[in-house]
């Protein structure tokens, strides 16, 4: 008997400890076999319902069949992963294959902690996908990869047989592997058929159709309310006019008449109609009710950044840097300007980082008018970063949140969390570098771990800021958009050179 892999989510709900409400509530969701992507803004629970569905988390109600083996692949390439001294030494068919499909070299292995992101990142998911598990979770698994690296990996997962779970923020990836999305907006998720850009275009179209549902209902609501209100001034006004209040109290057989002639008259219509007039009013209410819709929290930030009043920011004469035992960068005299933007690029592992660092180093600004964003933020900086948040105080917090909220974060559920996602991190490392106005902002690879609505705003911002850029990325419309000078790295025999253009 063929054995199908199962993974189905029934009345799921969880929360963390340090959570005042829900993550997710009575989530309902059938994974099918092939790629599903997994997509939301940082913070909203992406990688959490990767680690529910490979039981590293269990739900706090509801129930979740999963397959019997499972594969979970993090963020964080700190460590060789589990299984690939397994793969390298293994000579099988399916062990050349993803050796020779991710170019993958023992040597390399040997050597993790000089290693590239991208480069720790190919060992990390051919090890994975080498345990042939039934459930394969990936979160975001093209960050740091150069674009020869993703066409690797891009081969490499469509062969993938199980049931793949991809948590990115790489709309081509998530267009080109996936047949479903699953949008998380806590405390709901919900499964889209389709890939990425189809099922955005769904929820555009649900979200515009409530909204029309809610202002409709309101208008109605606002229509009936007013015509309450009139009715009700009309029926105070007939109450001052009452003939009964010129009458005699003892005088009975004429306020008998009076009451007789209400009833008959059209104080009788009126009234039935004021009771008619309140069914629609509670019922317009009660419909209005039924269509909430989402609050809009808005987005897009303010870089200012200052310029330098120096003549130059950057001076670093020719050399080179070791990139291992045998190979080394070189690069020529090295120059920038307080107004200058430069884009640094290269294949992963040509030095990009070390270079950078190199540079850092070297600079002989003041450290409060220099902003250094890293290529990856370890988990002992994400907590001294949530630390120093949680420490801070009136105007200065309030100005922080607010870029949080304004990249597309909710401040509240970031307050409350143990630990920062790596894009929740890179947010709070980036605003509090915005206090400084700084001269120079140096990002390594500043869109890694960002969703989509905060590449945007971060790239808009920083079309506008006054202060010189120095900027490592993959992303080539990134970079376009906000350089001019371009610094780039490329293959020279057994060694690898730097050129100006």
């Amino acid at each position: 008997m063929t054995y199908h892999p199962v993974l189905r989510f029934e009345d799921v709900s969880f929360s963390y400890s340090s959570m005042t409400g829900e993550l997710f509530s009575e989530i309902n969701i059938h994974f099918s076999i092939g790629w599903t992507g997994i997509v939301g803004p940082n913070g909203t629970g992406k990688t959490t319902l990767l680690l529910l569905a490979c039981g590293k988390l269990r739900p706090d109600h509801g129930f979740i069949a999963m397959p019997d083996l499972s594969s979970y692949c993090p963020q964080r390439t700190d460590d060789p992963p589990e299984g690939a001294e397994s793969l390298m030494a293994a000579n099988d068919r399916d062990s050349l294959i993803l050796k020779a499909d991710l170019d993958l070299k023992q040597e390399d292995l040997l050597r993790w902690e000089t290693l590239s992101y991208g480069e720790r990142k190919r060992f990390q998911i051919a090890a994975a996908l080498y345990g042939q598990p039934d459930l394969l979770a990936l979160d975001e698994p093209t960050n740091h990869l150069d674009s020869d690296t993703r066409s690797l990996l891009y081969r490499a997962l469509r062969k993938y047989k199980g049931i793949g779970l991809l948590v990115s923020h790489d709309r081509e990836l998530l267009d080109n592997l996936c047949r479903e999305c699953v949008f998380i907006d806590p405390p709901s998720a919900i499964l889209r058929p389709g890939n990425y850009s189809s099922g955005a275009e769904q929820a555009r179209l649900e979200k515009a159709s409530a909204m029309k549902r809610h202002n409709d209902a309101r208008d109605k609501l606002d229509r009936i309310e007013r015509e309450h209100a009139r009715r009700k001034h009309m029926a105070t006004k007939s109450a001052h006019m009452n003939p009964k209040r010129h009458l005699s109290p003892k005088d009975r057989d004429a306020r008998a008449k009076v009451n007789g002639a209400k009833l008959t008259g059209k104080d009788a219509v009126q009234g039935k109609l004021q009771k008619q007039l309140d069914g629609r009013l509670r019922k317009a209410r009660e419909e209005f009710d039924k269509t909430p819709v989402k609050k809009e929290y808005p987005t897009g930030i303010v870089v200012l950044g200052s310029v330098c009043p120096r003549v130059s920011l950057l001076n670093l004469p020719a050399g080179y840097l070791p990139l291992g035992e045998q190979v080394r960068l070189i690069y020529p005299d090295l120059n920038m300007g307080p107004r200058d933007r430069v884009a640094l690029t290269g294949p992963n592992g040509c030095g990009k980082t070390t270079l950078i660092t190199a540079i850092f180093s070297s600079l002989s600004l003041p450290d409060d008018r220099v902003t250094y964003l890293p290529q990856e933020i370890l988990i002992d900086e994400s907590m001294r970063l949530l630390e120093e948040l949680r420490s801070m105080s009136g105007e200065k917090l309030g100005w922080v949140m607010n870029i949080v909220s304004r990249l597309g974060s909710r401040p509240e559920l970031l307050l409350e969390s143990k630990l920062p996602s790596p894009g929740e991190a890179r947010k709070i490392m980036l605003a509090l570098g915005l206090l400084k106005e700084p001269w120079l902002m140096m990002m390594d690879e500043p869109t890694n771990h960002l969703d989509l609505i905060s590449i945007e705003c971060l790239e808009s911002a920083l079309a506008d800021c006054r202060c010189a850029l120095l900027l490592i990325s993959h992303d080539r419309k990134f970079l376009e958009a906000l350089t001019q000078t371009h610094w780039e790295i490329s293959k020279m025999e057994n060694d690898y050179a730097l050129n100006i253009f």
